[in-house]
């Protein structure tokens, strides 16, 4: 993990890995992580951990494709560079937080998240993003599991959110208390239903219900893999059923403590290689074929003879 900002910083500049200009495509996240968090007794919410996660962390992996992405909340060490910035007043609410991390976005669509999302996934943000530019409104939002609208786990055009935040403050005289229905209320909107992504962490008992979720055996391989990559700075995709299947066939084929040294012999074959997910593949490709080589030679029911050779000519002949 490293840490982005000094304690007691900001505003930082733009992070590390932004792009000017306009590119094809590009989005800029705004993620609010400065709530009180008062379900939660005042906890640290955005640092509470999900299958080994802070929550931050796992919404700032599925927005890592943002061009520049901006938390609002005090600095802290997160899983990728991005910049921070404060409402002022600190705690003066979901709309003043979110005209402060507007102030430092420059692309034309804008995805705003909270920070409490533990299955929100980079697939997610990409259907808002797709749902945004193929219905022509100026927002794309999830509603949850009773077809509420979730506003904070949305892709907006960040033009009409400029807009209705100005009339709004201009106003109310400003941004600070007011609910998030009151900017929603001035956008055209289209609505993705997601009961799943749109889950958010409010009280411990939704922690909890996360927690139970991502062990669950159609979620806790893919959960774990990824906690491991974040954890060791990898930024790798692998085919996980290849490796899987290399791991079997090598503790079938040889022994079982050959399955884990393997798989990891593989790896290391490969990050000296310098190599993406081919060199991966061609690794475990290899490896796997010599297991299979060994798995023949232990089945053949054959010494390892030459055809024509005597007792007083084999290897481990006394």
């Amino acid at each position: 993990m490293t840490s982005n900002a000094p304690p007691g910083a900001r505003d930082t500049g733009p992070a590390p890995g932004s792009l000017p200009g306009r590119a094809s495509g590009a989005y800029d996240a705004v993620v609010l992580a400065g709530g009180g968090a008062r379900r939660l007794g005042g906890a640290d919410k955005p640092a509470v951990r999900v299958g080994g996660r802070a929550l931050l962390d796992r919404v700032l992996a599925a927005c890592a494709a943002a061009r520049t992405t901006v938390v609002v909340a005090d600095p802290r060490p997160t899983v990728r560079p991005v910049r921070w910035t404060r409402e002022d007043p600190p705690g003066a609410g979901p709309l003043a937080a979110l005209g402060a991390g507007l102030r430092h976005t420059t692309a034309e669509r804008v995805v705003v998240l909270s920070a409490d999302l533990p299955f929100l996934a980079a697939d997610t943000v990409g259907q808002l993003l797709a749902a945004l530019g193929d219905s022509g409104t100026e927002g794309a939002l999830l509603t949850d599991a009773d077809g509420r609208d979730q506003p904070l786990v949305a892709a907006y055009r960040t033009a009409a959110l400029r807009r209705e935040l100005a009339a709004l403050g201009g106003e109310r005289g400003g941004l600070t208390g007011l609910p998030l229905r009151r900017l929603t209320a001035g956008l055209d909107l289209t609505r993705v239903p997601d009961p799943v992504a749109s889950f958010d962490c409010d009280t411990w008992d939704d922690i909890a219900t996360a927690r139970a979720r991502i062990r669950e055996h159609g979620h806790v391989l893919d959960e774990w893999i990824t906690a491991v990559k974040d954890e060791l700075g990898i930024d790798l995709d692998v085919d996980i059923r290849l490796l899987l299947d290399l791991a079997r066939d090598a503790a079938h084929g040889v022994d079982r403590p050959a399955a884990p040294l393997t798989t990891f012999l593989v790896g290391y074959a490969a990050a000296r290689a310098q190599g993406g997910p081919e060199a991966v593949a061609e690794a475990a490709r290899k490896a796997a074929a010599l297991a299979a080589r060994w798995a023949e030679e232990r089945t053949d029911g054959q010494a390892d003879v030459a055809p024509d050779a005597t007792p007083d000519t084999r290897p481990d002949a006394g």
